[in-house]
């Protein structure tokens, strides 16, 4: 009878533990207990505290934009911020909608190359609107009321620069064709400084064709295939970026034209190539770094997200690549 009694003791006391220990269990259904997997909410965890940077380009298959793209991330995952990557693909109205996109995510500053200078216009209202910071990066806005800092190159200096030694190596005058972007602030400036160059020097420069190429390699191979049609003579041709110029000198090539002198903007590694092999047609490119104004433009932005002084305007130096100089910046990178 002992012995059962204490049996009846135990059995109760191990009910006991076995209750207290599912009290330290999760109840209800596996739905209320869901654990998160490894990984799960994850973004929520990094996100807190953390400034979000949004970047947009004008073309991130535009070697140039890739590298100045990288050049801002660098920086910005240096400081542990997150910086998310748009590609409008030179189209201004998926740039708008991948704008509204950032809203929506929630973005607190964002890096702004526009497609279009003046379409953009909505979409700068917008980021205001949503008291989001604009870091107006490389081609200017038309209404540059809204953005908070501008970084970019002198422009009209770079095509300056670039008619300058044109007059230098032609100093009789001559003809030229221009392939342009008027969409691009960046390329109009460009433009104005190579044509001011001409007509300041005023040795006899006449233009005898422009054509928008939205700048775009095979826009402007294309036009430059009509250009050397028209005007196989034609002295030189001036590109607002170095897409362009290799679109010019394909053409060249395919029509058999040796003499035209070419000039291009940015000193991007493909251009450096063809500066380096004799006899091509290409004279120079004014040259400019995506990599110092993307650390630049990074550098501004987190400023601005920390209270801290920042400049609203940055201009980078621009300088000329020729044959004679190319060694000096190599061919395998931008400078």
């Amino acid at each position: 009878m002992l012995k059962k009694r204490m049996l009846t003791v135990l059995a109760v006391l191990l009910s006991c533990a076995f209750l207290f220990t599912g009290c330290k269990q999760n109840v209800g259904t596996p739905e209320d207990n869901a654990v998160p997997e490894e990984g799960e909410n994850a973004d929520e965890t990094e996100e807190d505290g953390t400034f979000v940077f949004g970047f947009t380009g004008i073309d991130m298959e535009n070697p140039y934009f890739i590298t100045l793209e990288k050049a801002i991330r660098e920086v910005i995952e240096e400081n542990e911020y997150r910086l998310v990557t748009k590609d409008p693909a030179s189209d201004p109205e998926t740039q708008a909608a991948q704008i509204q996109e950032m809203i929506d995510e929630g973005v607190d500053a964002v890096f702004l190359c526009p497609v279009d200078w003046e379409k953009i216009t909505p979409s700068l209202e917008a980021l205001k609107d949503a008291g989001i910071y604009i870091i107006n990066v490389d081609t200017q806005v038309k209404e540059m009321d809204y953005v908070d800092a501008y970084v970019g190159s002198d422009n009209y200096e770079a095509g300056y620069i670039c008619g300058e030694d044109l007059v230098e190596k032609c100093p009789d005058g001559g003809t030229v064709a221009i392939l342009e972007c008027p969409t691009q602030n960046s390329m109009n400036d460009r433009i104005t400084g190579f044509e001011n160059a001409l007509a300041d020097a005023d040795c006899g420069f006449t233009v005898v064709a422009r054509e928008d190429t939205n700048g775009e390699f095979e826009k402007a191979l294309e036009a430059s295939k009509q250009i050397f049609a028209e005007y196989p003579d034609v002295t030189a041709v001036m590109c607002g970026n170095d897409q362009l110029a290799v679109g010019a000198k394909t053409a060249a090539n395919l029509a058999e034209i040796e003499q035209v002198i070419i000039y291009g903007v940015d000193g991007s590694p493909d251009i450096k190539k063809e500066l380096k092999k004799p006899g091509n047609q290409i004279a120079g490119t004014a040259a400019q770094s995506p990599i110092n104004m993307g650390k630049t433009a990074a550098e501004i932005g987190i400023d601005i997200l920390e209270g801290k002084d920042y400049d609203t305007e940055t201009f980078e130096e621009v300088f000329m690549i020729d044959a004679d100089n190319v060694d000096m910046y190599g061919v395998d990178g931008w400078q």
